[in-house]
């Protein structure tokens, strides 16, 4: 398969699975494995692609950062407030992250990892369904700095491949409760962050290899996943925020069984 399409394919399936609670990253090195191309070859693209998922969060959200920048400037205690929710949240991922690193990156080529958690996430959210009420926490701003600090422990979970970064944020916040909607935005701005961190450590160790076009994986390559997820992006959070406003998350539980499931099969009778 040309490099292009397959960057083409893996910025689609990005852009479809980044805000879900189904892992993007864990679909990604599923994809690459199901196509037969070496998932560890391909590490550094599947997070600097991550960039332009982020980016349509700054594009539909953009009113949203704009007051805040105003609040920050004119010293507006909701803004700040915005602001410190988001660092507090980002900041144990950011510690764990750094000092893991290793362990991370081992586990990010291990398709069989990824197919476990797909599983276990999903009966997980099936569980927080079931046992967590409706949250009366509403807004970014009037969320404790204790709840954003436990919302960002609990994307630490996310640093093993398959148990999805807005999965655990958004099942975190609802445990902890904040209310669907405020959770999933919340999951959104994190991203904005964690993502950013997470692509400057892999372009910092990978950016040669990148510039040499080793394994096929060039910019050119990147650029094609990087508009792809943008654009793809761009569409499913505007669905996704309007259907769990409505209903729950229990059909992305279900599937995120029936496709780890799935790949666990494969993977082991391969």
């Amino acid at each position: 398969m040309p490099i292009l399409l397959l960057a083409l394919i893996l910025g689609i399936v990005e852009g479809v699975t980044e805000f879900l609670p189904v892992s993007s990253t864990g679909h990604l090195i599923l994809a690459t494995e199901l196509l037969g191309f070496d998932a560890n070859k391909w590490e550094a693209f599947n997070v600097i692609i991550q960039l332009g998922a982020i980016l349509a969060i700054v594009v539909l959200y953009w009113r949203t950062f704009w007051a805040v920048l105003e609040g920050l400037v004119q010293r507006n205690a909701m803004s700040w407030r915005f602001v410190r929710n988001v660092l507090i949240a980002f900041l144990p991922a950011a510690v764990l992250g750094f000092i893991l690193i290793k362990h991370i990156e081992a586990l990010l080529g291990n398709a069989t990892v990824v197919a476990i958690a797909l599983i276990v996430g999903g009966i997980a959210i099936l569980v927080i369904e079931r046992l967590v009420k409706d949250g009366k926490c509403v807004g970014v701003a009037e969320m404790p700095a204790g709840t954003a600090l436990g919302i960002g422990i609990v994307q630490c979970l996310a640093m093993i491949p398959g148990v999805s970064r807005s999965g655990a944020t958004i099942m975190g916040a609802l445990s902890l409760g904040v209310e669907r909607r405020t959770a999933a935005e919340f999951s959104f701005f994190l991203a904005i962050p964690t993502m950013i961190g997470a692509t400057t450590l892999e372009l910092a160790k990978h950016h040669h290899e990148i510039v040499a076009g080793a394994h096929g994986v060039g910019w050119s390559a990147v650029a094609v996943g990087f508009v792809v997820s943008f654009l793809v992006a761009l569409v499913v959070v505007r669905v996704f925020v309007h259907y769990i406003s409505r209903h729950g998350f229990a059909p992305f539980a279900w599937y995120r069984i029936v496709v780890g499931a799935a790949a666990l099969v494969w993977l082991l009778a391969r």
